[in-house]
């Protein structure tokens, strides 16, 4: 007989094992908490079920364009060219990371996620209407992994996915992950029939065979594309598509300079304006069409994550590979005069990169965040233990004396020295100057005054302005030393983070400041083993926040405190508008409204 004890211990070993065994089914997911939507929801709570279809959309895109596939590794690709294909699962813009079912009717999977069995909905068509099965998938991951770009490669090592039956597919992960698992859901499918005969990582010159709800009916390339509503588009009817995608054309046209673009706007030429400038927001726009009523200007406050902008050192530059550089740089950056003097106080002080969520690092680290940081003493600014990092203040009057000194004295510390106002290395003798990379057509009127400063600290800054392609091919490459960067907003920390952090995807775009540390590295795989998991993800979260902030690998620059925009008075929209997103995609034409425009601009 066995001993009690032994006994006791099988049966818990029993127990567990079948507890990791335990499988589930489901048809929506959270990356943390529950799905706001139940099963059998209808539509979401931000569009109208009823909307009407119909009428034309027409809006504006800056730059050029030379080609239809987004995820090519070179090229310009068409706007609205990431709309083309259904994923497995989608999600919804009035609640961070649920997904929900697009192409997929549900999916089995334990409790760890480390496999997941999706069942295809068998009505699923690309928009020629062949069906879309699991053979599909399973090829869009092999594209991916052979001929996407090369940080997929190296997050999705190790993963298989698989066709057991037309419309089933396994996912395999080489270890359990929640946050990869639910990345692979909302993979956007491709057609094997189109694509086997294509090279996914180079510019296409026609649109492929898709399967969303819009199909590209006329382009000319580089000027124009107009997309056409898919009339018997298989998902149209889904709770996730229903009072969705109203539209029968949406149309962007091309130009060159975002000036041109807004006249272009004031005279009916296109429908829908986001407005960028605080400065033409609060001076240009006015005129008879305003105050007819015809355009109409809205602004939402931001509540929730918030895209925020920096500016991105290279930190790959030999100039920039000093701390103490990278502070002065941003001591120049004179953000309170700006707003001033250029932004009307419409804009806020970026100071964090979860901006707007409880993982900003806020006043001084607690006893969770010293804990995570305690292993890294001498690897991390001492700041990081100690202080609360505030982006630099001015008083506003465009003489920033104090913040000057300071940055002149860090920056001899570095080993810089002025002479003959020029500010050169102490060891080569070299000037210390900078190529600004921007994109023709962008509104640069901040540059002028951050130039200013770095001139009186002996700094010479370069600005280079090149058109949309060259900016593109220059970023993919790395080739600038700083460049104005959007930070997008994610509500929790995940798998982003890795892409735009993590020295293994120092290739990817996203990680415009470049940065290699094994410190940033370390934490941001702590975070991804937390996945799921709040109460861990807030300490940790705020912690690589502070890393980041007081290593100053980019210069904070602002916010919008609200999204403002206009559109001509043609449209009607839901009474709720979603949390995060504009929400046109749940706009109608409305022919009332439209009848009292002038006639052109209906």
């Amino acid at each position: 007989m066995l001993p009690r004890l032994m006994v006791f211990w099988l049966l818990s070993l029993i127990s567990l094992t079948g507890q990791a065994d335990t499988i589930h089914e489901s048809y929506s997911f959270a990356k943390l908490g529950e799905p706001k939507y139940a099963a059998g929801f209808t539509h979401y709570d931000y569009v109208n079920p009823a909307a009407p279809k119909g009428g034309q959309m027409t809006l504006a895109a800056i730059g050029t364009y030379d080609n239809f596939n987004r995820f090519a590794s070179r090229g310009n690709p068409g706007a609205g060219t990431d709309t083309l294909y259904d994923s497995l699962f989608t999600t919804s813009d009035d609640e961070p990371g649920s997904y929900y079912p697009l192409i997929a009717e549900s999916a089995r999977y334990p409790d760890n996620f480390q496999w997941a069995e999706i069942r295809i909905n068998p009505r699923a068509r690309f928009q020629d209407g062949s069906p879309i099965t699991a053979n599909d998938v399973a090829f869009t991951f092999q594209k991916f992994m052979t001929e996407g770009v090369p940080q997929f490669r190296v997050i999705y090592k190790g993963v298989t996915i698989k066709a057991i039956s037309r419309l089933t597919v396994r996912i395999e992960l080489a270890k359990p992950d929640r946050e990869m698992m639910l990345g692979l859901f909302s993979l956007p499918i491709l057609a094997e029939k189109f694509w086997q005969h294509h090279k996914f990582n180079e510019p296409l010159g026609f649109p492929p065979l898709s399967s969303g709800p819009y199909r590209i009916t006329s382009y000319k390339m580089g000027q124009y594309i107009t997309y056409s509503r898919v009339k018997n588009y298989w998902a149209a009817n889904l709770p996730v598509n229903k009072g969705r995608f109203n539209f029968d054309t949406l149309r962007y046209d091309y130009y060159l300079d975002d000036n041109v673009a807004f006249e272009a706007f004031k005279a009916g030429a296109y429908d829908l304006r986001p407005e960028g400038s605080a400065r033409k927001w609060a001076t240009q726009y006015h005129g008879n069409n305003f105050s007819h009523h015809y355009i109409v200007k809205a602004a939402r406050a931001n509540t929730v994550a918030t895209d925020t902008r920096w500016l991105a050192m290279n930190n790959e530059k030999a100039r920039f590979a000093d701390r103490r550089v990278r502070e002065a740089l941003t001591l120049a950056f004179d953000f309170n005069w700006m707003n001033k003097a250029l932004f009307y106080h419409a804009y806020k002080r970026t100071s964090s990169y979860f901006q707007n969520t409880e993982y900003a690092a806020q006043g001084y680290p607690d006893a969770q965040q010293l804990e995570i940081v305690a292993p890294y003493k001498g690897r991390i600014p001492d700041e990081v233990f100690s202080g609360q990092f505030q982006p630099p203040s001015s008083d506003a009057s465009g003489y920033d004396r104090a913040n000057l000194l300071k940055a002149l004295a860090l920056l001899k510390q570095a080993g810089w020295q002025l002479k003959n106002q020029r500010l050169v290395n102490d060891q080569t003798g070299k000037p210390f100057t900078i190529e600004l990379l921007l994109r023709s057509g962008e509104n640069i009127e901040w540059v002028l005054p951050f130039k200013h400063n770095l001139s009186r600290l002996g700094i010479t800054l370069d600005l280079r302005q090149v058109d949309s392609s060259q900016y593109l091919r220059r970023l993919r490459k790395g080739d600038y030393d700083m460049i104005p960067s959007t930070y997008y907003a994610s509500p929790s920390p995940g798998q982003s983070l890795q892409i735009m952090w993590d020295s293994r995807y120092i290739e990817s775009s996203w990680n415009q400041a470049r940065v290699k540390n094994p410190v940033v590295d370390d934490l941001i795989a702590r975070i991804m083993q937390h996945q799921g998991d709040e109460k861990a993800l807030v300490p940790l979260g705020r912690a690589l926040d502070r890393v980041l902030l007081w290593n100053y690998y980019m210069i904070p620059m602002w916010y919008n405190a609200e999204d403002r925009f206009a559109y001509w008075n043609k449209f009607s929209m839901p009474s709720v508008a979603p949390a995060y997103s504009l929400g046109s995609d749940n706009w109608w034409y409305d022919v009332n409204k439209a009848a009292q425009l002038p006639a052109q601009r209906r």
